[in-house]
C-alpha cells in the first residue's frame, strides 16, 4: 500500500518536464559576454532547448578553435560520442590521458580538427563537448572516430 503513489507521481512529474520542454518560447538566451573570467563559454540557460542553445560558444571562440596546429604529440585513436551538452567550452574526455591537458582532435572520416581541453575520461570511454563535435562535424547521435593530439 506504501507504493501505490509512486505511479501517480512518476506520472506527475514526467507531464511537469513534458511541459517545460515544449514552451520554447520561454528559452531566455544569455549574453555572451557574460563569460567567465577566462574566456570560456558561459554555461547554457537553464531552459535551453536547441543545439544553438546549448552551444553558448562565440563565432570568434570558433574560429580560434579551428584554427587547428599541427603539431603535437599523436596520442591514438578514440571511439567518441557526444558529452554533456550542458558542459560548455571545446573539450574531450578521453582514455588516453591521466591529467588535463590542451591539444586537439581530428574527425578521421573528414580531417576536420579542433583545438581542444583533453580530460582524463573518468568511464573509459570518450565524450565531446557538444562545440566541439559540431566543430568537426560530426553527427551528434553517432559515434566518431578521433585522432587525439597533445600540444
Amino acid at each position: 500500500m506504501r507504493y501505490a503513489l509512486l505511479p501517480s507521481l512518476l506520472l506527475l512529474s514526467a507531464c511537469a518536464v513534458i511541459e517545460q520542454m515544449e514552451r520554447p518560447s520561454d528559452f531566455v538566451p544569455e549574453d555572451a559576454s557574460s563569460s567567465t573570467e577566462t574566456g570560456a563559454p558561459p554555461p547554457p540557460p537553464r531552459n535551453a532547448r536547441t543545439v544553438e542553445q546549448f552551444d553558448t560558444t562565440t563565432a570568434e571562440q570558433r574560429a580560434e578553435a579551428t584554427a587547428v596546429s599541427t603539431g603535437g604529440t599523436l596520442l591514438g585513436e578514440t571511439v567518441a560520442s557526444l558529452g554533456d551538452a550542458a558542459s560548455p567550452g571545446f573539450w574531450v574526455e578521453t582514455e588516453l590521458v591521466t591529467e588535463p591537458a590542451m591539444g586537439r582532435v581530428v574527425n578521421t572520416a573528414n580531417g576536420k580538427g579542433v583545438e581542444v581541453e583533453l580530460r582524463p575520461s573518468t568511464g573509459g570511454s570518450s565524450r565531446v563537448s557538444l562545440a566541439a563535435m559540431r566543430l568537426i562535424e560530426a553527427p551528434l547521435t553517432d559515434l566518431v572516430t578521433l585522432e587525439i593530439f597533445r600540444n
